[in-house]
């Protein structure tokens, strides 16, 4: 291995801020194609990449092999990031959020409550670094779509102190 390639593997595990990025693989599965010959195996890996300070992203790859697999989930994450507001170790404010089949509904909890979520979702919020939180899946229990309503959910969050200053700025006829 070469010293480009070796800094390369290093800087992989880094945000734009330096910030240590954790990567944690949601589910796999292989999906069988039959051809003439037989079937023909391959792999799909969710995977959910987050700093713990508010970003988050989630891919799906899809590869021959689980490790490719893996590795082009981890990528498709990192360019999918999102921003969360977060109002200490919670979410800013309750929400319902719906990918396909799949509903999240998503409530900021108290401090000292923890994760209170199941599959999918808590691995995104421990990515992202939310400490406090309650949330429930409901309609389709599938982790790929659960993962894709939760991040959509996150990324439909607003900071409420910008947002009501939106508002009284349009309410004063200075936007």
């Amino acid at each position: 291995m070469s010293n480009f390639e070796r800094s390369r593997d290093r800087d992989r595990d880094r945000d734009r801020d330096g910030d240590e990025l954790t990567e944690k693989v949601i589910y796999i599965n292989r999906v069988a194609k039959v051809v003439k010959g037989g079937r023909r195996f391959s792999f799909t890996a969710l995977v959910v990449v987050g700093d713990g300070h508010g970003s988050v992203g989630v891919g799906l790859g899809r590869a021959n092999e689980v490790p490719e697999a893996i590795r082009k989930g981890s990528t498709l994450a990192r360019r999918q990031m999102v921003r969360i507001p977060m109002k200490g170790g919670t979410i800013a404010h309750p929400l319902l959020a719906r990918f396909s089949a799949a509903k999240i509904m998503m409530k900021p909890a108290s401090q000292g409550t923890g994760v209170i979520a199941g599959g999918a979702v808590r691995s995104i919020m421990e990515a992202a670094g939310v400490t406090d939180v309650l949330a429930k899946s409901l309609g389709s229990r599938n982790p790929v779509n659960v993962a894709r309503a939760t991040v959509k959910g996150l990324g439909e969050l607003r900071d409420p102190e910008s947002t009501r200053a939106h508002r009284l700025a349009i309410a004063r006829g200075e936007v």
